[in-house]
C-alpha cells in the first residue's frame, strides 16, 4: 500500500470512527427504549433494502434498544388476489375484504411474517412473528368508511399489550402482522399503519418510524432540499390548515399525530427506499426524514 493509499485508508476509518461516536449520545439515551418500525412499501420489494432494514432492527436490539416490527403485504396481497383471479376492489383507500380475500391476506402476511422472523434470525437476534390474533393483541370493530361496507376490515378499539411485553422481557424482537379479531372471533385485515400507531401508543414507545415511498414533509413537495427535519403538533396542524400536507402526505402526518397524542416520544417519516434509513435518522445529528413530535420539550439539543 503507498502513502497515498495508506492516507486514504486513515481517512475512511476515521469518519467511520466519528460517526459511532456521534451516535453515542443516542445509543445511550435510548437504550432499553422501545421503538416500533413499521415496515411496508417499496422497502419490502427490494431484496437489498428488505436485508438493510432488517440488518438496522437487529443493530437497534444490539445496541441495546427493544425493536418491534409491524408490517405489511399489501402489494404482495394484491399479486395472490390476482393469481387465483379475483379483481382487487378499494373503496375510501381501503381493500374491499370478502372472506376469500381475507383468507388470502392473513395467508400472505403469515408469510411475509415467517420470512421476516427468518433473516432476523440469521443474524443471531432472536424473533417471533405473532398476529395481532394471538393473545388477544389486537381487538377490532368492522370499519365502515363513510357507512360503506367494505367487508373483514377492522379498525382496532383495543390492544392487549400482554403478549408484546412478555416477548420483550424475554429478548425477543416481536413481529406483528395487522389481523386482529372481532367479540365473535371472526377475523379482520387492518391497515398496517393504524395498527403500527395502535401499539405504539399501548406499549408507550419513544420511537416509532414509519418506512414510506417519500423523503420526508418538505415545504414544496417538488423540492428535496425543503425537507422539515422536526415539526411539534402545532407547526404539522399549521402546514395541513395552510395545505402544505396534503395528498398521500395527509394521512401520513395525521398517522403521526395520532401516535404522538396516544403517547409516542417521536414519529418518523422516512424514505424506507434509502439503505440503512433507520440508523442515519435515529443516529446521526440531521438525520434523513421528518420528525413529529408533541411540543419543543421533545426536541434534542442540536435541534434547537
Amino acid at each position: 500500500m503507498s502513502a497515498e493509499e495508506q492516507e486514504k485508508f486513515m481517512d475512511q476509518i476515521t469518519v467511520k470512527a466519528e460517526t459511532l461516536i456521534e451516535a453515542l449520545p443516542y445509543i445511550r439515551d435510548f437504550n432499553n427504549k422501545k421503538v416500533v418500525v413499521k415496515y411496508g412499501g417499496s422497502a419490502m420489494l427490494d431484496k437489498n433494502l428488505e436485508e438493510s432494514v432488517i440488518k438496522d432492527v437487529a443493530l437497534l436490539k444490539l445496541v441495546g434498544m427493544q425493536p418491534i416490527i409491524v408490517h405489511g403485504g399489501g402489494k404482495e396481497i394484491s399479486r395472490w388476489i390476482d393469481k387465483v383471479g379475483k379483481e382487487t376492489k378499494f373503496v375510501e383507500g381501503f381493500r374491499v375484504t370478502d372472506q376469500e380475500t381475507m383468507e388470502i391476506a392473513e395467508m400472505v402476511l403469515n408469510r411475509v411474517n415467517k420470512n421476516l422472523v427468518q433473516m432476523v434470525e440469521t443474524l443471531g437476534v432472536k424473533a417471533i412473528g405473532i398476529s395481532g390474533k394471538d393473545g388477544g393483541m389486537l381487538h377490532v370493530e368492522k370499519k365502515t368508511p363513510n357507512g360503506k361496507d367494505i367487508g373483514f376490515v377492522g379498525d382496532i378499539s383495543h390492544v392487549d399489550t400482554d403478549v408484546v411485553d412478555t416477548l420483550l422481557e424475554n429478548d425477543y424482537i416481536p413481529i406483528i402482522a395487522p389481523i386482529g379479531m372481532d367479540e365473535e372471533g371472526q377475523t379482520y385485515n387492518i391497515n398496517a399503519d393504524d395498527a403500527a400507531c395502535a401499539i405504539a401508543g399501548a406499549i408507550h414507545a419513544e420511537k416509532l418510524a414509519f418506512l414510506t415511498d417519500v423523503d420526508g414533509v418538505c415545504m414544496n413537495p417538488e423540492d428535496k432540499s425543503t425537507l422539515i427535519s422536526v415539526l411539534n403538533l402545532i407547526e404539522a396542524n399549521k402546514l395541513i390548515e395552510g395545505g402544505i400536507i396534503s395528498g398521500g402526505m395527509l394521512p401520513k402526518v395525521n398517522n403521526c399525530i395520532r401516535a404522538v397524542n396516544a403517547g409516542v416520544g417521536r414519529v418518523h417519516i422516512l424514505d424506507g427506499r434509502r439503505d440503512h434509513c433507520l440508523l442515519l435518522e435515529f443516529f446521526t445529528k440531521k438525520g434523513i426524514g421528518t420528525a413529529i413530535i408533541g411540543d419543543d420539550s421533545g426536541r434534542y439539543s442540536n435541534e434547537r
